[in-house]
């Protein structure tokens, strides 16, 4: 397993890439993503744990899945993902622990996530429109959690499953005293920024 130095270097790496490819200076990423020019390079160099609200406005503005930044910058197209290789990622802010379970490198429209969040925890993301339609199930495997998209506020509970198009701010959140487990099923256009 990965431990949280060298994800935090494949994730600085991986923007760089996407960066580099896309034509971008930090500055354009900065003003695209309402991150810092200074944060960006902090994250660029491996130098920080960022938060997933953070990465999901970086992911935004160049066009990926939050999901995909934690792919390697040079995938093996392996289409198989062994889940002792798959990347584990805990988010500084909420303490919920992300794994992606698609393989890497495999050009496909769709990604999975496990996500283990915490008794407590409320993550929320500044999602705005993008320039594909993403689209998120959430299906709770164990647990119970709130998830909002834009003004509307959906209960989950063991079991439920919620589909929802990723063009509005997003909020998740364990009201309760008992750890929840859901997985993210994102469904988009291929990203051909690889």
């Amino acid at each position: 397993m990965m431990d949280a130095a060298t994800l935090d270097q494949r994730i600085g790496a991986r923007v760089r890439a996407l960066r580099a490819t896309l034509g971008l200076t930090m500055e354009v990423l900065a003003e695209r993503s309402g991150v810092s020019r200074s944060m960006i390079s902090v994250i660029e160099r491996g130098e920080s744990s960022p938060t997933a609200a953070l990465l999901e406005k970086l992911a935004s503005a160049l066009g990926v899945s939050l999901a995909s930044l934690f792919d390697s910058p040079t995938p093996d197209r392996d289409p198989v993902a062994r889940r002792a290789t798959q990347p584990q990622w805990r988010d500084p802010a909420s303490g919920y622990l992300r794994r992606n379970v698609s393989p890497a490198g495999v050009t496909s429209p769709i990604q999975i996530v496990e996500v283990e969040f915490p008794a407590g925890a409320r993550v929320a993301f500044d999602t705005g429109v993008r320039d594909r339609r993403v689209y998120q199930q959430v299906w709770v495997l164990d647990g119970a959690i709130e998830v909002t998209v834009g003004d509307e506020s959906h209960q989950l509970r063991t079991g439920d499953c919620f589909a929802f198009v990723l063009d509005r701010p997003t909020a998740f959140r364990n009201r309760t005293r008992k750890t929840a487990r859901y997985a993210v099923v994102i469904v988009g256009q291929p990203e051909t920024v690889r």
